[in-house]
């Protein structure tokens, strides 16, 4: 009690401070963080791993978010008697929460979502009567707001994000409020349209729950939504267990682990959840950890949310039952990753109608030790005491399904391995795309460099190039030397560092053992990200940029900058740099 009296003035300081958010991008990672948090104070256990996803999904959608939560432990934080840990923001706008039972949670949340479509629809009649009846005077500026949202519903258009990050319909929603509220005194029509306000913005349905629900007991009820083509959105919360009810296996149980009802390890694989949703061809799938790749994580839902059909994301959420520590989640979780223990990928239909590859893999490199990352998990490890040779015999058989896996995975991220084969069946030499072939790597912290360079390998595409695009930590080192065309897109974090995925290269490239004409074979360019209100600003793309000089490379243009702070961010940079790549690739 004293500390609380004594923390209430900074307490009710902090209440005062202005939400600045619309202010920021929230489709970047940083951004994002600078949203109002619609999670607050849940009642989850230390350290757990469902509530940061939950949370960073309120934050890209909480003023418009509709939730249909599965009984289970996200159930439980998530409505915890006598408090509630979701809030609203000054508007009085925040998620709608419901909860139902394992069984019947997916049918529902898709309740939910026809009987909003059905009110939408009803809504869509009503403006529509309105403005036919010349009797109803409203204003110029109202009539064309409300002819506008009738072009994007009877076109079925697609919620549009604007440069913000914000909804389009939210947006058309906050304009028509108060136009209503002033026009409609006299005039039945309109009062309706104002009774139906809420209507007008873009809900984000969202349907949430853990592995004991999807993979088991809703599974039937999941399967059938995800098959309903309804624009629906669920998000799996994997502990890979039955958390709340005392750690019971699932189906979403790898084999090898120890868990009730499978105390000598589990027999059986892992359900591939994702690899199901993407047998229909009509799902958007992406298999996430924010721990690891938070900028996957916000774009992830991003595409979810915007994709006009069903879409499955998977995150896996670290639990105290899979016993190691939980203030060591995030290193766990990067372990789990770059041993391809759990894969990071989305795998977007659309892509496909403009005829590039739907999916996208977004861990490239089995790079960690998988054995090492089961030793640290007591669900593991006790299988090894209690039996070692059994235990052995679980881990094997958990190793092949994982390189298995991601064997899979790699193949399906080639682009046009028809056309490849092709090539290789006539003989060319190189069925890569000879001279026309480009590869762009990329150091990248939170996404924006990462981004950008996917980006450049589509317009290289567009152009008539060939190429690839990767971490440059996730790409051979030995192969530097053998490529024609090299850019590198690098950002600078904090103080003058390099971006985790680029660092070991950046060690690789000082060997006092490579020859100064190394890279005499190869072009380069480079583009750097980086907030010139930094002392160290670009530091890494400048260093890349002079030490791939140094071993000889063949230096294409200047050296590019985009600068935070500029007015439209790196964008102006990078669309003055942009032409002179062009021009020096003749492209």
């Amino acid at each position: 009690a004293q500390v609380v009296e004594a923390e209430r003035g900074n307490w009710d300081y902090a209440l005062t401070l202005p939400d600045r958010g619309d202010e920021i991008d929230k489709t970047t990672i940083k951004g994002s963080q600078f949203q109002k948090p619609y999670l607050e104070f849940s009642g989850a256990c230390e350290g757990c791993g469902e509530t940061p996803h939950v949370k960073l999904m309120t934050q890209l959608f909480g003023e418009r978010l509709v939730i249909a939560n599965a009984t289970g432990c996200s159930s439980i934080w998530g409505a915890s008697n006598p408090s509630f840990p979701y809030t609203v923001n000054a508007k009085g706008e925040g998620p709608a929460w419901a909860n139902s039972l394992f069984e019947d949670n997916a049918e529902f949340g898709l309740g939910m979502r026809r009987a909003f479509q059905q009110r939408r629809d009803y809504l869509t009649l009503q403006v529509e009567d309105a403005l036919e009846d010349k009797t109803v005077a409203m204003t110029e500026k109202l009539r064309r707001l409300l002819q506008q949202f009738l072009v994007m519903r009877k076109e079925n258009q697609h919620d549009l994000l604007l440069p913000r990050g914000r909804s389009i319909y939210h947006q058309m929603m906050e304009r028509l409020e108060p136009l209503l509220h002033e026009e409609m005194p006299g005039h039945a029509k309109l009062e309706r349209l104002y009774d139906l306000r809420d209507i007008f913005g873009r809900i984000s349905f969202w349907m949430v729950g853990g592995d004991g629900w999807a993979y088991d007991i809703g599974y039937g009820g999941l399967d059938h939504v995800i098959a309903s083509e309804e624009h629906v959105n669920i998000l799996v919360l994997d502990t890979e267990m039955y958390s709340n009810t005392g750690g019971q296996a699932s189906k979403a149980t790898p084999a090898g682990a120890m868990a009730k009802f499978a105390e000598g390890g589990k027999g059986t694989a892992k359900k591939d959840l994702c690899r199901l949703a993407m047998t229909y061809k009509t799902v958007y799938v992406a298999s996430i950890c924010v721990h690891v790749n938070p900028q996957q994580a916000v774009r992830a839902m991003l595409e979810a949310d915007a994709y006009p059909g069903p879409s499955l994301i998977v995150a896996y959420s670290p639990c105290i039952s899979q016993g190691f520590p939980m203030a060591e989640s995030i290193q766990h979780c990067q372990l789990a990753v770059d041993s391809g223990y759990w894969p990071l990928f989305r795998y977007n239909p659309e892509l496909a109608t403009s005829g590039n590859n739907p999916f996208q893999l977004d861990s490239r490199k089995v790079k960690g030790d998988l054995f090492k990352l089961l030793a640290q998990e007591n669900r593991f490890a006790s299988v090894m005491r209690r039996d070692p040779k059994h235990a052995q015999e679980l881990d094997e058989k958990l190793k092949l399904a994982v390189t298995e896996k991601n064997q899979l995975l790699q193949v399906l991220s080639k682009e046009d391995l028809q056309g490849q084969f092709h090539k290789l069946v006539e003989g060319l030499a190189d069925a890569g795309g000879a001279g026309d072939s480009i590869t762009i790597l990329y150091g990248s912290e939170t996404g924006n460099a990462e981004e950008q360079a996917k980006n450049l390998l589509q317009d290289a595409r567009a152009r008539g190039l060939t190429g690839q695009v990767s971490a440059l930590d996730d790409f051979d080192f030995e192969e530097l030397p053998n490529q024609k065309v090299l850019i590198l897109v690098v950002s600078t974090c904090g103080l003058g560092e390099f971006p985790q995925n680029c660092k070991a290269t950046w060690i690789k490239l000082q060997s006092q053992d490579l020859p100064m004409t190394w890279l005499s074979g190869v072009k380069f360019g480079v583009f750097g990200l980086g907030d010139s209100t930094y002392c160290q600003f670009c530091y890494a793309a400048a260093s890349y940029d002079v030490r791939l000089g140094e071993l000889g490379g063949q230096r294409l243009l200047q050296r590019g900058v985009g600068d935070d702070r500029d007015e439209d961010r790196y964008y102006t940079g990078w669309e003055n740099w942009l032409p002179e790549l062009w021009t020096a690739l003749g492209a």
